[in-house]
């Protein structure tokens, strides 16, 4: 397994004093510098999720909350409710560390920092950064989860911050709400089952509400990282 892959992998519950965080720029940054350069050599390659999501009889919608931090029935652990003032702080936590990995690799971008529903969101943007993105967004999804261990690290508390390079999720948000929309009108129309290609929990969960919202259901089916959604025709 390669580093990137390794990571991607790894949680806090995992091994939380093996990753970097905020305070280890330095190391971290060398991180984000192998990831990006090893995704340039894995055109294409599955993208391995954080945890574990839900076995092959996993009811429809199993994977209603896109959280890689998903336990196994595919539901956010239960968190202490968090106030703005909560979210505010653990994004702030979460720009200086990026900030951080992009001054030691020496990557230019801004930081923008929001809070949207119970969420903390934090974003780079001003630049192009493909390399911190990767194929399929491997990259990012690696990155996502040092921030995210880097914010536990100061906080103490599991956090569902979400992190974007260049607008890429609010991107790949249309893209598949569009894939999910076309999906289940080509079920509705022919009565069967369609089979979409692998993809991360971030990108089964957009899908599987493109297709409720069209009235139609759908589960995830396989294991990680060739986990899919399935689109099932009325009945």
């Amino acid at each position: 397994m390669s580093q990137s892959e390794n990571m991607a992998a790894v949680t806090e519950d995992d091994n939380p004093g093996q990753l970097p965080v905020a305070g280890d720029e330095a190391t971290g940054a060398a991180a984000a510098g192998e990831l990006a350069g090893e995704a340039g050599d894995q055109d294409g390659a599955a993208q391995p999720d954080a945890l574990a999501e839900p076995a092959d009889d996993a009811a429809p919608g199993a994977d209603k909350d896109e959280d890689p931090g998903a336990d196994e029935d595919g539901e956010a652990p239960e968190e202490p409710s968090r106030d703005a003032a909560d979210l505010e702080q653990e994004s702030e936590i979460a720009a200086d560390y990026v900030e951080g990995l992009l001054d030691v690799a020496d990557l230019d971008g801004d930081i923008d920092m929001d809070v949207e529903g119970d969420r903390a969101l934090v974003s780079v943007v001003g630049a192009t950064l493909q390399e911190l993105v990767g194929p399929r967004g491997e990259v990012l999804e690696a990155l996502q989860e040092l921030t995210r261990l880097a914010v536990h690290r100061q906080t103490g508390v599991r956090t569902r911050i979400m992190l974007d390079v260049g607008g890429y999720r609010a991107k790949r948000r249309m893209e598949l709400t569009a894939l999910g929309r076309d999906a289940a009108e080509d079920v509705s129309r022919t009565g069967v089952a369609r089979r979409l290609d692998p993809m991360t929990p971030f990108e089964r969960k957009i899908i599987h509400d493109a297709v409720a919202a069209a009235g139609l259901q759908s589960e995830s089916e396989g294991e990680e990282p060739n986990r899919r959604v399935v689109v099932l025709p009325a009945g």
